[in-house]
């Protein structure tokens, strides 16, 4: 479907089932953290509704729905009323107006009312940096976007352990500097860590990305994953990379 765009946006090609998402060229566009994330939140129960925390350009929305069949329902929440309009746009384009619906509601405080314990899955790809941490970008967008301007590690892990049914599926992408905190405010919110993968750029560097799956109220029994790597000794990117990208080796 034909979509209106304005001067400021381009229409980029998924490369997954025909899908598509319109981005701003000026401002904060999604990086492989969120498509690592939409393939690693693996969803297995049938009907399943799942909340997008920080959807932004509605990416994880969009890609988690094309590659879950079992999803009934993705609840896409940005704070940003244009971000919004914008991944509702991308979501019309793609025809998933029957699957997804992109909300604009602030998450700090999200869990008081309907979405209460509402969500059989949370995925979120919140910003990474605090405040008072990092180089701090002009664009008010991208700075939402990278620093806990609107809402911290806290607030994400706390309403995603409230909208969470008992048993429900906390995914998240952040960095591993950051894991100790992770693994400290999940547990103390009733997320059991289950499952660790650490993404490095190549096999000799340090990890730049950490994937953590929990199970609300869950038993303790972690498990950590094999590494995933992105770029081979020729600097292309790997078998699996390619894979989740869905494009042929």
């Amino acid at each position: 479907m034909n979509v209106t765009l304005l001067d400021n946006e381009r229409i980029d090609d998924l490369e997954i089932d025909g899908l598509r998402i319109i981005q701003k060229k000026d401002g904060f566009c999604f990086g492989m953290d969120s498509v690592l994330i939409s393939d690693f939140a693996r969803i297995f129960k049938r009907e399943s509704i799942v909340a997008d925390l920080g959807t932004g350009t509605g990416i994880i929305s969009v890609l988690i729905s094309a590659k879950n069949e079992k999803i009934k329902k993705v609840y896409g929440f940005d704070i940003q009323e244009d971000m919004v309009e914008m991944a509702q746009r991308s979501v019309k384009m793609n025809e998933l107006e029957n699957k997804i619906e992109i909300v604009q509601r602030d998450i700090v405080g999200i869990s008081k009312g309907r979405f209460n314990k509402f969500f059989d899955v949370v995925v979120t790809n919140p910003p990474y940096k605090k405040v008072s941490t990092g180089l701090v970008n002009d664009n008010e967008k991208k700075l939402i976007s990278r620093h806990e301007i609107k809402c911290t590690l806290e607030d994400v892990i706390y309403e995603s352990s409230k909208i969470l049914k008992d048993n429900g599926i906390f995914y998240m992408v952040h960095r591993p500097e950051r894991l100790v905190e992770i693994i400290e405010l999940m547990r103390k919110n009733k997320i059991e860590p289950k499952e660790i993968r650490f993404v490095y750029p190549h096999i000799n560097d340090e990890a730049n990305l950490v994937m953590i799956k929990g199970v609300k109220c869950g038993k303790t029994f972690l498990k950590i994953l094999q590494p995933l790597i992105v770029y081979n000794e020729q600097n292309e990117y790997t078998d699996e990379i390619y894979k989740i990208y869905g494009k042929k080796l």
